[in-house]
């Protein structure tokens, strides 16, 4: 079938995309899904940063790609092997396809599936198969992370997707995607924060106020937001931080030690910045832990003093998906959000249509926005 897709054509971009458009909106083919593949009417698709590092270079992939691993849609047809699906169900995608088998999954570490990161990192399905293809000289078009959501319709391996109840605009769905999985993950997940423990958020985009927001699902106090945005802090007081602090002040880990009696229990640094991950570092207390779930450039390197680390019992741990079981937390979040505890929908400052994704592109590489998705008819 033909469908309406944006394709990354090269990389990296360079900004302002408005100008430079590094993503055409093109008429590409889609095959049918193959024996443990689905056919997904995407509904809504999110702009992350994870997306944005693909544009700008960052994070190296092949292209021509379809972006956009933060999606939510419609089951419009299953493959021949699949019987817990059918047409019309409601669906998220997750961005780390887990096959269930291998050492990572058998542990419960969907989020670092081996065969699921390889597919990834190849720009392919689990099946090893591409399905998007030009339409003049039909040569490949690569996957992102094996969702493809800034389309109109996506071929999504099963092992991937996630049923879900309906009921929940599109919009908003679609952001358990990945905002949700990532932020809130990482701090019930990857911390396992206990309430009362006061936890420190360094970067605020959807994935740092996702995470202040787990956060307050998990009773912690108190909870400091750290940003380089004046209006980002504003948000995130509103959204439940007990101290807000700029990340530019040049006092500002003294000042988050002050008000914590010598620094938090958990710190998780969302930014993806080295500066950030160090401020998160430093702001933790004595035995406490530093948690980093942002995608720094792969040239990034942080050193962490031995002595410090040894002497302070200090716990310094990655989180990927936000450690993440898809088919347990995604409907776990889900059910915190319908009982009022985990307010996603604050989330969300632009709506856009696939014609404006370039411009928001721009938005979200100036800091000027939170979480936008595209929304599709």
């Amino acid at each position: 079938m033909k469908i309406r897709a944006a394709v990354l054509k090269h990389s990296p971009a360079k900004a302002p995309f408005a100008k430079s458009r590094p993503l055409v909106i093109d008429e590409v083919e889609l095959d049918d899904p193959g024996p443990e593949e689905v056919l997904v009417k995407i509904g809504a698709a999110g702009l992350c940063h994870s997306d944005l590092s693909v544009i700008n270079g960052h994070r190296p992939r092949p292209t021509p790609m379809v972006l956009g691993h933060e999606a939510a849609g419609t089951v419009a047809k299953v493959g021949s092997n699949i019987r817990d699906l059918k047409e019309g169900d409601i669906v998220v995608m997750a961005f780390q396809p887990s096959c269930g088998c291998c050492l990572p999954c058998a542990e419960g570490r969907a989020a670092l599936c081996i065969p699921g990161a390889e597919a990834n990192g190849k720009g392919v399905l689990m099946s090893g198969q591409i399905r998007i293809h030009d339409c003049d000289d039909h040569h490949d078009i690569y996957h992102h992370c094996g969702v493809s959501g800034y389309a109109e319709y996506a071929v999504i391996s099963r092992h991937s997707i996630i049923r879900v109840e309906p009921g929940i605009p599109f919009a908003e769905l679609a952001l358990f995607g990945c905002a949700v999985q990532t932020g809130v993950g990482a701090v019930m997940n990857t911390c396992k924060v206990q309430a009362g423990q006061s936890v420190a958020i360094v970067g605020l985009g959807g994935v740092g106020l996702a995470a202040l927001l787990g956060a307050v699902a998990s009773g912690a106090i108190p909870i400091v937001a750290i940003d380089l945005s004046e209006e980002k802090l504003k948000v995130a007081r509103e959204l439940g931080a007990t101290y807000t602090f700029l990340a530019s002040d040049p006092d500002v880990v003294q000042k988050v030690r002050d008000v914590t009696g010598g620094g938090v229990d958990h710190a998780v640094e969302l930014a993806g910045a080295v500066a950030a991950f160090e401020t998160a570092y430093k702001v933790t207390r004595r035995g406490g832990q530093t948690v980093t779930a942002g995608l720094a450039s792969p040239t990034s390197a942080f050193p962490i003093p031995a002595v410090n680390l040894v002497a302070d019992e200090r716990t310094v741990r990655g989180s990927y998906m936000g450690s993440c079981v898809p088919q347990r937390d995604i409907p776990r979040f889900i059910s915190l959000y319908r009982a009022g505890k985990l307010p996603v929908d604050k989330l969300l400052t632009g709506v856009l249509t696939l014609d404006q994704i370039n411009e928001g592109f721009d938005l979200l590489d100036q800091g000027k926005a939170i979480r936008q998705v595209v929304v599709f008819d």
